[in-house]
């Protein structure tokens, strides 16, 4: 019996029997990044052959049916399900866990409650107020639930799709069968070919001198070599050479939560933490409530005063009347004080901003990250397929005398070199490759961009012969014979590769190419501009060298292009198939020098430039060399002259305060593994940092808390936010497309993953999906980010404004003794149908270049700029202005008969009161009683009476006798309620012309520009009006208004129109916001200095 016990670890391998390899024992073969420690447990138990006999699987035949089910039993599928999408009911439920909504909720059940059980005669309308609010707050969750799951059911049928079409060729009864990859159990024997991913993690059974792309898992650039020494192959990563197998079998070993991609993505879990905008609107939230409670504690006080102001002796009745009538006008204005659309702005901002950001290819996938891009001060990105094309090409070079230097000239020599030139070249690359390019899906459909398998060097030559209008393949089907001609792949140590053609006219030529010094010192001629072959002079070499130094320097990779001709097949040695000797490695003709690279994007400068004029930093992190990165970042205009770039070994041994002092001038990470971008992130961010000594030692074991806590990173919370004062650091956005990158992705405030190229756990990470991986893209959403934050900015100064003007007249009128001039029904008006309406027509504002021309906000910057708080001053002191002179002087203004809310017909008490009809005073058997009054005066109270206006009832001499009012008046049966129809009228159309204003936050005069833009604005402008109309014209005995002359709604329309006067003349008032609240990318880090690896 064979055993090994492992050191190090809590489990025990035997190898006895198939029930010893349990899960645990095939994981201590599968640790990450530990190729020799898992090399050594492998041997310990056996080797493959071993572990494989222990299953009973054949390792040529591969799993049976009866296996298979056995294995799936044993150790799971490879499927690792996606999180349990929430309900849209539960989602429904968690949108009420705001702030806004529950303090409003509260209110309107208060409301409700009085409303309902206050004043019998007020019962038929007391429930409307609560119920109306309650159904707001509905609609707001609802809108909210509602947009939350359609994303997340977008994105799911995103992630099935492609789930859906990925399959694996396995051994099955001995026969190939193309299964999902989902359904790969361990046992199975996978076939893999070349440029193919690897769908699980698993032993290379079949294969040698393999090489396997892991990058996107480790983050190692180079591809790893796979044999005897290293025979793990891991999930996730490509292979990119199989040597001289058409094919590898690999053992599967790890699958689903098992695998080394399914436990990076496990870790994937994250407590949501609020956004800065989030935090600001909450605070604002509870300022509000605590000041409308304030006025409403005032109001309370004030209204319960005045009863025994107007009653010497009020009844029990008159007291609980008051007392209740009291407490509805507090609770109004509570109503009116909390910005209950403030959510539904929000809501409506990011929900119309994602829908937007769609079409400019941002799939939104967490819904506050539109508004979080808006605030990013960094953006950290990698290299390859973000800033470049992730193809390599031909981008400069030497060709038979002519020569080029960026990419459009070496396309453009396709038309311009000698047919003999071109085609030679052309020959050469077709027939002395190994590598193909596709262009479409297995099902067909054309694919985004061509995808090279096999070298990438040599796809760049491929791509360059179609750019030159040759068709690789057809040609070399035309000129390459595989019965009669040979081809030689690259050797490593001759650093080159050659295809022997027999031409048709017997003659021989080799194809060569490799090095290009190699290649270079073995020409002796070079080919002409006409074709022919010309002597290669030392003065040419010069020259030539000069070039190929040049093309480095700008870290490209070079590539010599040669051939050589010979009479016949007669002239090559015997056994030339098998071993050419040095033919190719001398004589040559040198046909061209070619300088190849990842080229930029051709958006990338502008993208970059527009990044920076906003204010945010952006940072390459890649794992290339720091040449490479050098030069791309120069040449997309990330690295500065005073910009440092520096290796990742060099950074993660730098100590937290060391990297505070080149986090202003870091620019270029290079040669950087997943952990270091994470370091770099969480060291901008604080996100993620241990919060105290325990979490400390659980990230760092072995080390000490008490030498070590200031000497390795990312350092902890305490020590961050003590080194960054009060400014709370970077609002980072992080790109990533690499199943590694995850890690990065969930630390930064906002993942970004590319939609063609990242996997699908870097996907899941994300917040932001970029649909066509341009860092372009990526500008948009800042741009978009922007917008919303500006639209919510707008939409607060139009509702402070409503709010300031609403709460000091209800305020005001209340205590005066008038009445408020705006009920509570009017109010629900203003607050939850003008504000929803509001909303809908600032929040879906699109954005202007413009905003990209300022820095972001820092986190603690106040939502209110000084600009805003001068606009929403302004605008409220012109609005009270003319109110209260509506309020005090509106009888006179527009020739009324009466101020107030006037009662037409009153209703008398039955009460058995009597009063002296001589004296006036109260008689136990006096003159006459309510009743009386009744049968007496009866058409005189119908035409007039009332508290204010008692004309009829003055001349009958009736408010004389003690306590008339308050023994024989009941109720009013009809109002005229021109006076407070006529204030709120004209407050709505302020309002209405006041959104045209707070289209701008800053000192935009012109509040029209881009109006014929947002139809949504319009229509709303319109509606509202509309709306008004109908209310006070068809709805007077809900919201108590009287009918109004055209005269009068003219009246109102034009006193409404004068906010757009003082707004233009407002704007004149000189007022900058403060740059204090305006991130400064150069002073993020106290004392930050420019130590450090320099360019």
């Amino acid at each position: 019996m064979a055993s090994a016990r492992v050191t190090g670890r809590d489990v025990e391998l035997q190898s006895a029997n198939e029930g010893d390899i349990t899960l645990e024992v095939l994981a201590s073969i599968n640790e990450p990044q530990m190729t020799e420690e898992n090399l050594q447990r492998l041997k310990g138990l056996g080797g493959l052959q071993q572990i494989a006999a222990n299953l009973g699987v054949d390792l040529s035949h591969g799993l049976t049916e009866e296996q298979l089910e056995k294995m799936e039993q044993r150790f799971g599928k490879n499927f690792l399900p996606s999180p349990p999408m929430k309900g849209l009911l539960r989602l429904f439920i968690e949108a009420f866990n705001d702030t806004t909504l529950l303090v409003l909720m509260v209110a309107a059940i208060v409301s409700l409650f009085v409303g309902v059980f206050g004043e019998e005669d007020g019962r038929e309308k007391g429930w409307i107020e609560g119920t109306a609010i309650l159904m707001a707050c509905f609609i707001v969750s609802w809108v909210t639930a509602i947009n939350d799951y359609t994303k997340e059911k977008q994105f799911r049928a995103l992630e099935e799709n492609s789930r859906g079409d990925e399959e694996a060729l396995v051994l099955r009864g001995g026969q190939p069968v193309a299964v999902k990859v989902d359904d790969l159990v361990v046992g199975d024997v996978v076939i893999l070919k070349a440029g193919g991913g690897v769908p699980a993690d698993g032993l290379l059974a079949l294969g040698e001198g393999i090489k396997a792309d892991e990058s996107s898992l480790t983050g190692e650039p180079e591809p790893r070599l796979k044999g005897p020494g290293d025979p793990f192959l891991i999930s996730s990563s490509t292979l990119s050479d199989l040597g001289h197998f058409p094919e590898v079998h690999m053992f599967v070993i790890g699958v689903g939560g098992q695998s080394q991609w399914g436990k990076i993505r496990e870790k994937l879990v994250s407590e949501p933490t609020n956004t800065p905008l989030q935090d600001k609107l909450d605070y604002m939230a509870k300022v509000i409530g605590y000041i409308g409670c304030f006025f409403a504690t005032l109001t309370l006080a004030a209204l319960m005063a005045m009863i025994w102001v107007e009653h010497d002796s009020p009844t029990t009745s008159q007291i609980s009347s008051g007392v209740i009538h009291a407490f509805i006008m507090a609770v109004t204005i509570v109503v009116v004080a909390i910005p209950e659309g403030l959510p539904l702005a929000v809501t409506i901002a990011l929900a119309y901003s994602s829908r937007k950001m769609y079409e400019d290819q941002n799939l939104i996938r967490t819904l506050a990250a539109c508004e979080t891009m808006g605030n990013a001060t960094t953006i950290c990105s990698d290299k390859t397929g973000t800033l470049t094309e992730n193809q390599m090409t031909v981008v400069a070079g030497w060709f038979a005398g002519a020569e080029a230097d960026e990419l459009e000239g070496v396309r453009a020599l396709g038309a311009a070199l000698p047919a003999e030139v071109r085609d030679l070249i052309a020959d050469n690359v077709a027939t002395n490759n190994s590598t193909s390019v596709l262009k479409v899906d297995k099902d067909g459909r054309p694919l985004p961009k061509p995808k090279i398998q096999g070298s990438a060097t040599e796809g760049a030559l491929l791509m360059l012969a179609e750019a030159w209008g040759v068709d690789p393949v057809a040609r070399r089907a035309a000129v390459f014979d595989p019965e009669r001609d040979c081809a030689f792949p690259f050797n490593s140590t001759k650093k080159r590769s050659t295809a022997v053609v027999v031409r048709p006219d017997g003659k021989v030529r080799l194809y060569v190419k490799g090095a290009s010094e190699i290649i270079l010192a073995n020409c002796a001629a070079k080919t002409a501009a006409g074709g022919a072959a010309e002597p290669l002079t030392e003065a040419d070499r010069r020259a030539l060298g000069t070039r190929l130094s040049k093309m480095a320097d700008s870290a490209l990779r070079t590539l010599g292009v040669a051939h050589r001709e010979f009479p016949s097949v007669g002239d090559l040695p015997e056994g030339w198939k098998d071993n050419l000797g040095d033919l190719d490695a001398e004589g040559l003709v040198l046909d061209c020098l070619v300088g190849i690279q990842d080229p930029l994007r051709g958006d990338v400068r502008e993208a970059v430039a527009t990044a920076q004029r906003a204010g945010v930093v952006v940072r390459m992190v890649t794992g290339d060399n720091i040449q490479t990165a050098r030069a791309i970042a120069r040449q997309c205009g990330i690295l500065t002259a005073d910009g440092i770039a520096m290796e990742g070994p060099d950074f993660r041994k730098m100590t937290p305060a060391q990297v505070d002092k080149i986090l202003p001038k870091l620019q270029v990470l290079a040669r950087s593994s997943p952990d270091d971008k994470y370091l770099l992130v969480t060291r901008l961010n604080g996100q993620g940092l241990p919060k105290d000594q325990a979490s400390w030692e659980e990230a760092h074991p072995g080390l000490s808390w008490a030498s070590d806590r200031d000497l390795v990173l990312p350092g902890y919370r305490e020590e961050w936010v003590a080194s960054r004062g009060e400014d709370g650091g970077h609002v980072v956005g992080v790109t990533g497309d690499g199943t590694n990158d995850a890690p990065a992705l969930k630390a930064a405030n906002v993942g970004l993953s590319m939609g063609i190229t990242g996997t699908k756990v870097a996907q899941e990470a994300s917040d932001i999906v970029i649909l066509d991986d341009k860092f372009s893209s990526i500008v948009k959403a800042i741009l978009w980010g922007r917008s919303v934050y500006d639209n919510i900015r707008k939409f607060l100064q139009f509702q402070l404004t409503v709010n300031v003007v609403a709460l000091i007249l209800v305020f005001v009128g209340a205590v005066s003794g008038l009445g408020s001039p705006l009920n509570a029904v009017m109010m629900l008006w203003v607050n939850l149908i003008m504000d929803s309406m509001g909303a809908l027509a600032l929040g879906t504002e699109t954005p202007t270049p413009a905003m990209l021309d300022r820095k972001p906000y820092k986190r603690e910057a106040a939502l209110v700029s000084r600009p805003m708080w001068r606009n929403i001053l302004c605008q409220s002191a012109f609005q009270l202005a003319l109110l209260f002179g509506l309020l005090y002087g509106g009888k006179s203004m527009f020739g009324l008969e009466h101020e107030g809310n006037y009662c037409t017909v009153w209703k008398l008490q039955d009460s058995s009161a009597a009063w002296d009809s001589a004296t006036g005073d109260r008689a136990d058997g006096g003159d006459f009683t309510c009743a009386d009054i009744e049968t007496s005066y009866s058409s005189c109270i119908r035409r007039g009476g009332g508290y204010a206006n008692t004309d009829c009832l003055d001349e009958a001499g009736l408010l004389s006798y003690e306590d008339f009012e308050d023994k024989c008046f009941k109720t009013c049966f009809d109002y005229d309620y021109t006076h407070f129809t006529l204030i709120f009228t004209t407050f709505v159309f302020c309002q209405v012309f006041n959104e045209f204003n707070a289209r701008s936050i800053k000192d935009d005069r012109n509040v029209f520009k881009g109006l014929a833009s947002n139809r949504m604005f319009i229509g709303i402008i319109v509606f509202t009006i509309l709306v008004q109309v109908v209310l006070v014209e068809g709805a007077g005995f809900l919201l108590e208004t009287s009918h109004l002359t055209a005269g009068q709604w003219f009246a109102c329309l034009g006193l409404g129109t004068i906010s757009l006067p003082v707004g233009f003349l407002m704007r004149f008032l000189p007022m900058e916001e403060d740059e204090q609240t305006f991130f400064d990318s150069g002073a993020a880090v106290a004392d930050a200095g420019t130590t450090g690896e320099g360019v």
